[in-house]
């Protein structure tokens, strides 16, 4: 499946729980850019901060990958839950690159990241030295960055599913069949979260 150069775009996020919206964005970037494959990268959760409807690390992965299951485009990773914290995407992304030699990793982010970018650790370093693929996000602008040689906006339907929105459906016991994959909404029930 590694194929030389293969072009790799990391999406970051708690995933928490991991929805159609997610994998809505990473198909239309794989079908719509030149990205080759797409890794879900779970970000851990920040010990400085006790978020109660936060799922456990390896539960929030093991929702990843019965979500993408056997889709050769996609792949989760848990690379940051062994990294300092906090975790800093440049610092991921340097792991990751000194990790495979052999793949193009890009950044995967919505407009609402790319208007904040400034914020960010190292962003500069970020906008110089890799591709950013960008998606479209409802009510959000992509700002002063949208321009950048390394900047790519990528069509995408705007999805306003929020997984706050799916913690709290789970919690009012809503039918939500056509908002989770089948596989995660049967751990998510099996295991009882959320609710």
């Amino acid at each position: 499946m590694d194929q030389i150069n293969k072009k790799t775009g990391l999406f970051f996020g708690s995933f928490n729980p991991i929805h159609i919206g997610h994998l809505i964005v990473a198909s239309q970037m794989v079908e719509n850019s030149d990205l080759d494959q797409i890794w879900f990268v779970v970000t851990p959760q920040n010990p400085l901060k006790k978020k109660k409807t936060l799922l456990k690390n390896h539960h929030r992965l093991n929702l990843v990958k019965e979500a993408i299951d056997d889709d050769e485009r996609f792949r989760a990773t848990d690379v940051e839950f062994h990294l300092p914290q906090p975790n800093y995407t440049i610092h991921t992304l340097t792991v990751l690159t000194e990790k495979y030699p052999e793949r193009e990793f890009a950044l995967i982010m919505g407009t609402d990241n790319l208007a904040t970018l400034h914020k960010w650790k190292n962003y500069q370093e970020l906008l110089d030295q890799y591709q950013l693929y960008v998606y479209p996000r409802p009510g959000f602008q992509p700002g002063e960055f949208a321009s950048h040689t390394n900047v790519h906006l990528v069509e995408a339907p705007q999805i306003e599913i929020s997984a706050s929105m799916i913690r709290d459906a789970i919690h009012q016991k809503k039918d939500l069949r056509y908002l989770l994959p089948v596989k995660v909404l049967k751990y998510i029930e099996d295991m009882m979260f959320y609710q």
